[in-house]
């Protein structure tokens, strides 16, 4: 039992960020003194992004790693070949993945569920930014809890969505009271970018939610870049340690944002100082309107090659690709890649360490 507030935020703090966050590219620029730039249409997909985060980005910076996962670029109106709206076929009624409204199922033993459409950042290589969420409204929510029941072969239920952090503290509590009363959940794994974006919104009240509940909670965040890693997220990682919580992230790996070894090094060196274990390396989906983002297996596993070579195990994530109808996610990486920190000039371009050229903001 938690005694003492160990936060500084109050509950009204992260709905502050959430409510006062850049929602136009223009004036995204002009904050960040870029205003020279000309800012792109949307594709489709709204812009978001808390201020919290926004001033982590480096000021005049048009390059920079954290405005580049955020801010809409004119490469997301091209059509590539192979980039899709589901590759994951999420909502393909063929592999019956959708168990219910709310609910996909897409391994033995565990099952995933929409708890909002919403997130507190719209990031830009985002698999799931043309899902349908207004089929899996939280409203149906009660239809996810009762196929949940029938399952007895479902050990683990992930929060997903959308963002669970998203809801209010009282709608968690009762949702994790809900699935507590589920015998055979054992585990309750939240995904979540908020302790990353808004880090405010790590209340007493959730640290004490999340250490009542019954079954084991792990919260796997989402940070992508070193950058985003500062005195805030340490506070709110912190607390979510208190609570009893397992603190893993997933990153996934992103053209022109983190496809260099020294970064990549630095977040799991950072992550781990930050009381959170590396868990998966995703080779990115290919999502229609994301492809100047894709980075390419060989690549992949290059620099994975190159992390291998200067991180510890327990420090390196789990290079993953998953594919459609697998039933888990692939491992990619290659136990024969030659772990170099410094490749033999005749190495092929392919499996070159050094970054691509990153995506202009303005082409």
């Amino acid at each position: 039992m938690i005694t003492s507030n160990p936060t500084p935020w109050q509950p009204d703090a992260w709905q502050n960020q959430v409510r006062s966050a850049f929602r136009n590219p223009g004036d995204l620029l002009e904050h960040l003194g870029l205003k020279h730039l000309t800012p792109a249409g949307l594709a489709g997909f709204p812009m978001l992004a808390p201020r919290s985060f926004v001033e982590r980005i480096v000021h005049g910076d048009p390059q920079d790693a954290l405005l580049l996962q955020v801010l809409p670029q004119l490469q997301e109106t091209e059509e590539h070949a192979g980039f899709v709206r589901d590759p994951l076929g999420e909502t393909n009624s063929d592999q019956a993945f959708i168990k219910s409204p709310g609910l996909i199922q897409k391994y033995q033993g565990r099952a995933l569920m929409i708890t909002t459409p919403a997130c507190a950042i719209n990031c830009r290589y985002c698999f799931r930014r043309h899902f349908p969420y207004q089929q899996h409204r939280p409203r149906d929510r009660d239809l996810a809890l009762a196929f949940l029941r029938r399952d007895a072969s479902i050990s683990e239920i992930i929060l997903s969505g959308g963002d669970p952090l998203l809801m209010q503290d009282s709608e968690l509590a009762l949702l994790l009271a809900s699935l507590a009363q589920i015998e055979h959940i054992k585990r309750i794994r939240i995904h979540t970018r908020l302790p990353i974006v808004v880090p405010q919104r790590i209340t007493f009240e959730l640290m004490q939610t999340l250490a009542e509940s019954p079954a084991k909670v792990v919260v796997v965040i989402h940070s992508n870049h070193h950058q985003e890693l500062n005195a805030e997220t340490k506070n709110a990682l912190d607390c979510l340690g208190q609570s009893g919580a397992t603190l893993l992230n997933q990153s996934v790996l992103l053209r022109g944002i983190n496809d260099n070894v020294n970064d990549l090094v630095l977040l799991s060196e950072r992550l781990f100082e930050q009381g959170v274990l590396p868990y998966y390396l995703h080779l990115p989906d290919k999502v229609a309107n994301t492809a100047h983002f894709y980075v390419d297996t060989d690549r992949g596993q290059a620099l994975y090659g190159g992390m291998k070579s200067r991180l510890p195990g327990y420090l390196l994530p789990r290079l993953v690709r998953e594919v459609a109808g697998d039933i888990a996610k692939r491992e990619m990486s290659t136990e024969d890649l030659a772990l170099v920190a410094d490749p033999p000039a005749n190495l092929p371009q392919a499996l070159a360490l050094t970054p691509a050229p990153a995506p202009h903001p303005d082409r």
